[in-house]
């Protein structure tokens, strides 16, 4: 009788056990992808092929592969400088909530990060590293990002680099000079610490290319002809393409160090994160319109996704924010999350169309303008703290060249500016 108790107690243990999520585990081959984060610096639609802005397009077999293959968003909102851009995506919350407005503020050290998080949710079921360009610590050079919960950083902590040739590296909280090619040693630091691991993993993989200072790569990485050492006054545009292609030329390379089986259990995001270097921006962008503004040109970047799980392709107009990579990367990763802070998932979107957000939001505050902005995707609002709004059409306007509010606005009109109002509000209390 003891005997037929403890055999009964036993299978009931078992039960339990699955109950509790054994058997709900993630299949580590079907229902947790290796995810693989690229973002370039300063790359706007007019600098990528694939969209009608911008004439001159470098050459980019690989980033052109991610694109074809998989699904190219057109209306991918970012912030106009870098570094409030990398914290929405950490956090998943607005610049205003974080307090990273503008280049180089700093993230609080209160703030959950996306890794954290996520291994937080999956009993630390992925391995998680950030190489390349960190840019929320301000000035600070020794900086380790690893306490916000990231298993591995190497990169550069600050800002610009003052030389692609010469520059801080900083990994385990330590720097040191290194003269390897920046964008060569970020590939290099990303396949040595792919080839290391045993579990799925997540790769924020940040260049700093094609971010000035306007340089001459390596030949062998570009397509633009023996380049002199540039010096200010002449043309930029073959230094900036350079640096675009040379980055593709490294990302060739290190999805081509990936096995096959794991190359197909991998999901890659590539993005901008902002709009083109004022310098180089094209038309029908201007210098005005590009980096550092909340016109298209400095917030509406490229963003293409493929691999694993991404059965769609071609174009796809739903409005997303540089926020919504937070909760999209999190239940890529298995955890059970739609919406969290500012981030909402586009994760259906990778196999399925569906609408996501009926408004975008984005903002500015470089300590001399305090701009917010929003669309539903056919209007847009620029909001300024000293009361010089504009107000646009996009669907017959896209390049924002005609101020609506420099006339009399119709009834259609009064209503959808009244509406992004409202939802602005909403947004920001």
């Amino acid at each position: 009788m003891n005997r037929l108790l403890l055999i009964t107690l036993l299978f009931s243990l078992l039960a339990c056990n699955d109950d509790d999520g054994m058997t709900d585990m993630p299949n580590p081959t079907e229902d947790t992808p290796n995810i693989l984060l690229i973002i370039a610096d300063d790359l706007g639609k007019d600098a990528i092929s694939g969209f009608s802005e911008g004439s001159i397009k470098p050459n980019t077999p690989n980033i052109d592969a991610i694109r074809t293959s998989g699904i190219s968003f057109a209306n991918f909102w970012v912030y106009p400088t870098c570094s409030p851009t990398r914290a929405s995506i950490l956090t998943g919350k607005y610049g205003y909530r974080t307090g990273v407005k503008w280049a180089s503020d700093e993230l609080d050290l209160s703030e959950t990060s996306l890794q954290k998080y996520i291994n937080d949710q999956t009993n630390s079921g992925y391995s998680t590293a950030i190489v390349g360009k960190w840019h929320l610590s301000g000035s600070n050079g020794t900086f380790n990002p690893e306490v916000f919960g990231i298993d591995y950083y190497a990169g550069l902590i600050r800002g610009e680099s003052q030389s692609y040739y010469n520059w801080l590296l900083t990994e385990d909280g330590a720097g040191n000079i290194v003269t390897d090619y920046t964008t060569t040693k970020f590939t290099d630091l990303a396949i040595d610490w792919i080839d290391q691991q045993e579990k799925p993993w997540f790769m924020w993989l940040a260049y700093n290319a094609p971010h000035t200072p306007f340089h001459v790569p390596p030949n062998e990485m570009h397509s633009q002809g023996s380049l002199p050492a540039y010096v200010n006054g002449m043309d930029e545009m073959p230094y900036y393409m350079a640096a675009i292609e040379a980055m593709d030329f490294q990302i060739g390379r290190m999805l081509d160090n990936i096995p096959l089986e794991e190359r197909e259990n991998t999901i890659i995001i590539f993005i901008g994160d902002n709009g083109t270097p004022n310098q180089v921006a094209q038309a029908p962008y201007t210098f005005l319109t590009a980096k550092g503004s909340l016109n298209q040109g400095g917030i509406n970047v490229p963003m293409f996704i493929s691999g694993k799980g991404v059965s769609r392709t071609g174009n796809d107009d739903n409005l997303i924010t540089s926020t919504d990579l937070f909760a999209t990367i999190s239940e890529l990763a298995g955890v059970s999350v739609n919406k969290i802070h500012d981030s909402q998932s586009f994760k259906p979107l990778l196999s399925q169309s569906s609408t996501i957000r009926n408004f975008q939001y984005a903002e500015k505050e470089d300590g001399t303008n305090d701009l917010w902005t929003i669309s539903n995707g056919d209007y847009k609002l620029i909001k300024s703290a000293n009361g010089s709004d504009e107000f646009y059409n996009l669907n017959n306007d896209p390049y924002e060249q005609n101020n609506l509010l420099n006339g009399t606005l119709s009834s259609a009109q009064l209503s959808a500016k009244a509406a992004l109002e409202a939802e602005l509000l909403n947004i920001r209390q």
